[in-house]
């Protein structure tokens, strides 16, 4: 034996397409941004959260819900409120929510509910 073969041309013996690449040497293709906000959506029905995970979030909406800022706080009290507290003056609709709000009030006291 003289240490080849003569069976078949010599493109059968190239690596060509064939090659097995390390991983080191593998193409990495770019990678989406992780995390993105609403990525998931919390009705889908292909999303393999747990039905754990899934409570979990109902929870964290119900707190979050629960809990006010300081100024959404203000403004269920006073609709003009927030504007001021920003140095602005209150829009139309806030000053419309006020004296809505002032009516039903008034309203209320004459039929002593409030």
């Amino acid at each position: 034996m003289s240490g080849y073969s003569k069976v078949g041309t010599s493109g059968v013996y190239e690596a060509g397409d064939q090659r097995n690449y390390k991983d080191s040497e593998l193409p990495r293709p770019e990678r989406f941004e992780e995390g993105v906000e609403n990525s998931h959506k919390p009705n889908d029905s292909k999303d393999e959260r747990t039905i754990a995970n899934r409570l979990a979030n109902e929870e964290r909406k119900l707190n979050r819900d629960e809990q006010d800022d300081p100024e959404t706080a203000a403004s269920k009290k006073d609709p003009t409120l927030p504007a001021k507290l920003h140095g602005n003056e209150p829009s139309k609709g806030a000053k419309v929510d006020a004296s809505i709000q002032d009516e039903e009030e008034e309203y209320l006291k004459r039929k002593g509910k409030a």
